[in-house]
């Protein structure tokens, strides 16, 4: 009985990134006496040693133990059936199993149970040296020589492939074949520095031994490296090499370089790797060491990227393959990750990380702020600090904005701005910005921060008299939004200082909240804010504000002028005596001509318009609005000895009074500017007014005849009578009921229809005849007759 099999790591050299397997140190008691080992690894998971003790050593998942084979083993080979095939260095093969022993030399022997339970031989091979390994899988066995690789097929008995040995240089008893069974069907070779799937590539290294890991390679590599010292070749230790093999040659996925005792004195020939393909298990086989490597899971991975301080590429793997690790919690790589950041000193890194990693948990963000605030880095995680869930103790959120309170007054106004307000103690961070306004009571930021803080304490009142203050853009929207129109009656002159146009829309927005008359008394000490919303008032109706029309007439006189005139244009309801004597005492031509005109004294207007303004198109202009022969009458009288004036009245006179009145008048000698053109306008006035008569009078001949001929087409056409219509006089019916008898009737082209002798009889002054009901006493529509007789 063999003594216990115990496994411990043992870190390897030069592990990358990209490995895909990690490895165990295997000891034993016994293996110290070995000297020379091979293996061979069955479906079983079991292991099996051999060496020039003359021992093999089994070991299973369940049981170890030896075998005493009574010289050195040189291979062996354990067959699916547990049988054991064992080569002896002096080239004896024998067969263990089944309670038999069968010992032979020479050829390679397979026997056979025959029907009478008796063993059957028959020779695979001889003649080419000894057999340098032998890997029996299914229906097919492959064997190793000096020559090469041999295959012979069970159920046909017969030998179907011969693969030669490339590199007849290496020794075979030193750089022996490997032989590896992939599946049923696949075999790979390893011999020297080639490897063979199929088809073939060279490697850089020994190979001592192989084994298929999906459709890649796990090569035992033997590696020779020279000295830069002594430039001599020495044994480099054995790597375990992860290989995509190619058509002619091979790409490396990861290599790992082993560390086992006495690699400094060992040759290929002395390292084995055999696999275990139910579990993936990879023996590594030494004189004093054997190692287990198995394919690495995604613990594996994490494990080694924090051991390369690769927080966030573990982070990532850990996510992803949540429901694969077993020995690891994402959250303690992130917190690990976290604690990275910070000892790096990338605070604004780790804070940001803080809000994937640590989620809804309260207590670890409470944690983290403090570890924070050790460090005096409070602002680099304030940005990141949940708002809703969850939700962190006021305390916390209270010193981070007295972090900032005391170094940093804008970075303070945006968290207040950001953060919703029952996140803390409103009254608290009040108070502590009311002191800081002590210090400096003049601060915008502070004073607007302050108003924010009233508002989210609903303290409107303060809020509004910091925002009219700062004249701040927002003040509108927060009267409008928490209704503060009562606590802005004392404050209209402050709403218009800021912004007269806003505040008057809003005032007259909100007139059943603050009346007009209201306003108006609170603008009286400012007349021209007075005006504006007066104004603004008018614009929107003449009608609301007519009390202050008499007032706004000065306020237009002041600051408006250019509006004045629109303003008595428009409004019925102001004073024209008022208006005319503000508009006199200010010398407004243009206003005191329109009051005048108004008030029906049209010769004083046109006088001042002639003598004030020396304006005659004006004037003219002025004489076509009021349509009054007297006002053409003086404007010829006024005009008639300035030749200017004649100018103008000849070249705009012309259709609206006889130029002949102008002409007679003009003295003789007078010089005339313009004379001759002007005379020539009022020809061409004159013909076009003839030609536009002669134009309408053939339009009108043309429509009267048109219309005649229409009526007539109409009296013409015939009209029916049947026996339902009557007579509108005696409401008889119109027809006999006797046909054969003779009658007469009218019918007017109104419709209506008489007896003949029921209408009057048309008298010498009166000849013609009317429909009664249609006209009792002139021509109308049914006045025309058309008689029936029969």
């Amino acid at each position: 009985q063999a003594g216990n099999i115990e496994e411990k790591g043992r870190p390897g050299g030069g592990r990358t990134e990209g490995l895909r397997v990690r490895h165990d140190q295997v000891q034993h008691s016994t293996l110290a006496g070995l000297f020379k080992l091979m293996t061979s690894c069955a479906q079983w998971s079991d292991l099996g040693l051999g060496g020039n003790c003359s021992k093999i050593l089994l070991r299973s998942l369940s049981k170890s133990f030896t075998l005493d084979s009574g010289g050195r083993a040189f291979m062996f080979s354990i067959l699916p059936n547990g049988n054991i095939i064992v080569c002896w260095e002096n080239g004896y093969k024998r067969i263990l199993g089944g309670g038999e022993n069968f010992l032979e030399s020479g050829p390679l022997l397979l026997f056979e149970r025959s029907w009478m339970s008796r063993w059957k031989s028959s020779v695979l091979h001889e003649g080419e040296g000894n057999i340098r390994n032998v890997k029996w899988r299914g229906h097919l066995i492959a064997w190793a020589n000096n020559m090469g690789v041999k295959i012979f097929d069970i159920t046909s008995k017969q030998r179907i492939t011969n693969v030669p040995r490339d590199d007849i240089s290496l020794r075979p008893d030193m750089y022996p074949c490997s032989l590896c069974w992939k599946d049923n069907v696949t075999l790979i070779i390893g011999w020297g520095t080639s490897v063979k799937v199929v088809s073939q590539f060279e490697t850089e290294f020994y190979i001592s031994g192989l084994a298929p890991l999906c459709d890649q390679l796990v090569v035992l590599s033997y590696v020779k490296e020279v000295s830069e010292k002594t430039e001599r070749e020495y044994c480099a230790r054995p790597r375990l090499d992860i290989i995509q093999p190619l058509s002619e040659t091979c790409e490396e996925i990861s290599s790992d370089a082993l560390t086992v005792r006495g690699f400094q004195e060992n040759e290929c020939r002395d390292y084995h790797l055999e696999y275990s393909e139910g579990e993936s298990l990879f023996y590594i086989v030494s004189p004093r060491d054997v190692v287990v490597a198995k394919e690495r899971d995604q613990d594996d991975h994490i494990d080694w990227l924090l051991e390369k301080k690769k927080y966030e590429e573990a982070l990532m793997a850990a996510e992803i393959s949540q429901k694969n690790i077993k020995r690891h919690k994402i959250l303690d790589i992130g917190l690990a990750y976290i604690n990275h950041l910070v000892a790096k000193g990338e605070y604004d890194i780790a804070a940001r990380k803080c809000q994937k990693i640590l989620g809804k948990n309260a207590a670890l963000w409470e944690y983290e702020v403090y570890k924070f605030k050790e460090i005096g880095q409070l602002k680099a995680i304030s940005p990141y600090l949940p708002r809703g869930d969850p939700v962190l103790k006021p305390l916390i959120y209270e010193m981070i904005l007295h972090e900032f309170l005391e170094s940093d007054y804008e970075g303070f106004a945006t968290l207040i701005r950001e953060w919703p307000g029952d996140l803390y103690n409103n009254s608290v961070i009040v108070q502590a910005v009311r002191d800081h306004l002590k210090k400096d009571s003049q601060n915008r930021t502070l004073l607007k921060t302050l108003a924010e803080l009233y508002t989210y304490d609903k303290n409107y009142g303060n809020a509004l008299e910091i925002y009219l203050t700062l004249r701040h853009k927002d003040v509108f929207q927060l009267i409008h939004k928490h209704n503060l129109f009562s606590s802005i009656k004392d404050k209209i002159v402050l709403l218009m200082d800021f912004d007269s146009e806003k505040a008057v829309d809003m005032l007259l927005d909100n007139e059943d909240k603050i009346s007009i008359k209201k306003v108006v008394e609170e603008l009286e000490d400012r007349p021209e804010l007075q005006h504006v919303y007066l104004h603004k008032l008018f614009k929107r109706d003449h009608h609301k504000g007519q009390r202050y029309h008499e007032k706004q007439i000065s306020l237009y006189a002041e600051f408006d002028r250019p509006n004045l005139l629109p303003f008595l244009r428009d409004s019925i309801h102001c004073p024209l005596e008022k208006a005319l004597e503000i508009c006199q005492q200010r010398n407004f031509v243009e206003e005191t001509v329109y009051l005048l005109s108004r008030m029906g004294n049209s010769r004083s207007a046109l006088k001042m318009i002639m003598e004030e303004l020396h304006d005659v198109d004006k004037a003219i202009e002025f004489a076509k609005e009021q349509d009054d022969a007297e006002l053409w009458e003086d404007l010829i009288l006024y005009s008639i000895d300035k030749p200017p004036f004649i100018t103008g009245l000849l070249n705009n006179i012309g259709t609206h009074v006889d130029p002949i009145l102008l002409i007679h008048r003009i003295k003789e000698g007078m010089e005339i500017p313009n004379l001759r053109d002007s005379l020539v306008k009022i020809l061409q006035d004159y013909n076009l007014q003839i030609l536009l008569r002669e134009g309408c009078k053939k339009i009108l001949v043309a429509d009267s005849l048109s219309l005649l001929k229409k009526m007539h087409r109409t009296q013409m056409k015939g009209i029916l009578v049947d026996e339902e219509n009557i007579c509108e006089s005696c409401l008889s019916p119109i027809l006999p009921s006797d046909a054969a008898k003779p009658f007469s009737m009218v019918v007017f082209h109104c419709r209506h229809m008489f007896h003949k002798e029921c209408l009057p009889v048309p008298s010498m002054t009166s000849p013609a005849q009317f429909c009664n009901i249609c006209s009792a006493k002139h021509r109308g529509p049914g006045s025309a007759i058309l008689e029936m007789k029969k």
